[in-house]
């Protein structure tokens, strides 16, 4: 159900990749596309008495553009980027609206995704005036797969897991002389994936302003989940720049059935480790067996804490968000956007002493203020239904 360990590895050592100032880059670029507006940031006082901390604050992605998830803002980024240098102009002079016009023909960008990422891809490209092929492992939603065939991109469903098909997305890339944005990193492909993880870095930046205004200078507790760890490593990136890594804990978590960063932050000289096999786990936006290298050191060197989690904690933080005490605001989180609130459900409310232990190392007590990030909304609308109306995946004891 949970396992937790502490990062042996930890030094606090900044990274130039992931800074306030770049931050403020992505942040700009963002808030000049049509329709952009900062998402929320609930504070869940109810809860937060429930479970004994002095706060909880929880940044609602489902509100993101209308797409239900936060991951456009790493793809519209990089496609900005790319573009910004295809015309030789800066990031600031790239306008949505025009810059197709100044191309001879549309250029075409593949992906490989779980769902929210190739959703967010497929968005830009066709705001931009461009093309987007999308790659989907087997097992992948219809829900999801509808939904990117609807922006205009073609979708192409594999026979196999997903690092295999960001490898095949990669060849076929090759293959054809398209431009493959994917947020994970290899030798020889670094530059897209930086700049995939610069942009998950405005949520964090508005995050701290709406955090300024409730009167607080700086969470206790950042709570942040991860597949390869490119939206992980890159906000803890720039928290750890603003705030000074020492003044917060951070917890990243991932699914038991695919905890590479687990893995990796529990081996013996933090060798980064993958998972194989088939990935299966509700949480789909995070069953990557693969870490990211651009964002491994900075989640090495600031990561606190590493949790590897089953598939009923995340489907009880989905409950707890989506059914909430008298006083709080509902907020309809999916699978992956749920699994820090029911970790800290759990650690918060289990009898176990192992767990109690976890908690008072991570000193989660009545003075944490703890941020989470609900990083998408029930962009599974069927499975979120069978979970927070039937109960499925109940918490074990």
């Amino acid at each position: 159900m949970l396992r937790i360990n502490e990062n042996k590895f930890y030094t606090g050592k900044l990274c130039s990749l992931f800074t306030a100032s770049i931050a403020e880059e992505a942040h700009s670029f963002h808030s000049r596309i049509p329709g952009y507006a900062e998402t929320p940031l609930i504070a869940l006082d109810a809860l937060a008495s429930r479970l004994g901390v002095k706060a909880i604050y929880v940044k609602d992605e489902s509100k993101r553009f209308g797409l239900n998830a936060f991951k456009v803002l790493g793809g519209s980024y990089a496609l900005g980027k790319f573009l910004a240098g295809k015309l030789g102009v800066d990031i600031s002079a790239i306008d949505f609206s025009t810059v197709a016009q100044q191309l001879p023909e549309p250029l075409t960008f593949t992906t490989a995704t779980a769902g929210n990422h190739g959703t967010g891809v497929a968005w830009a490209a066709r705001e931009m005036g461009q093309k987007a092929v999308v790659f989907m492992p087997k097992g992948s939603a219809q829900a999801s797969v509808d939904r990117i065939k609807g922006l205009g991109a073609e979708c192409i469903v594999t026979d196999c897991n997903y690092d295999d098909t960001v490898r095949l997305a990669s060849a076929t890339a090759d293959e054809k002389g398209w431009t493959l944005v994917q947020d994970t990193a290899w030798e020889g492909y670094e530059q897209i994936p930086t700049w995939i993880s610069q942009g998950y870095t405005t949520m964090a930046a508005e995050a701290a302003e709406q955090l300024q205004a409730h009167g607080v200078d700086s969470p206790s507790h950042i709570m942040l989940q991860a597949g390869v760890g490119a939206m992980a490593g890159g906000v803890l990136g720039y928290f750890a720049d603003l705030y000074g890594a020492e003044r917060f804990c951070s917890i990243i978590s991932e699914p038991d059935a695919a905890d590479c960063l687990y893995r990796s932050i529990s081996s013996v000289d933090g060798t980064r480790t993958s998972v194989g096999g088939s990935l299966n786990s509700i949480m789909a936006g995070l069953a990557c067996g693969e870490v990211n290298p651009v964002t491994w050191n900075i989640l090495r060197d600031c990561g606190n804490a590493f949790a590897s989690v089953s598939d009923d904690v995340s489907a009880a933080g989905m409950r707890v968000l989506g059914n909430p005490l008298p006083g709080d605001k509902q907020i309809i989180s999916g699978e992956s956007g749920a699994i820090n609130a029911g970790l800290l459900y759990l650690l918060a409310t289990s009898s176990s002493e192992e767990v109690h232990d976890i908690k008072e190392r991570l000193g989660i007590t009545s003075d944490a203020v703890i941020l989470i990030f609900s990083t998408e909304g029930d962009t599974n609308s069927e499975r979120y239904r069978k979970i927070v109306w039937e109960g499925a995946w109940p918490l074990e004891p």
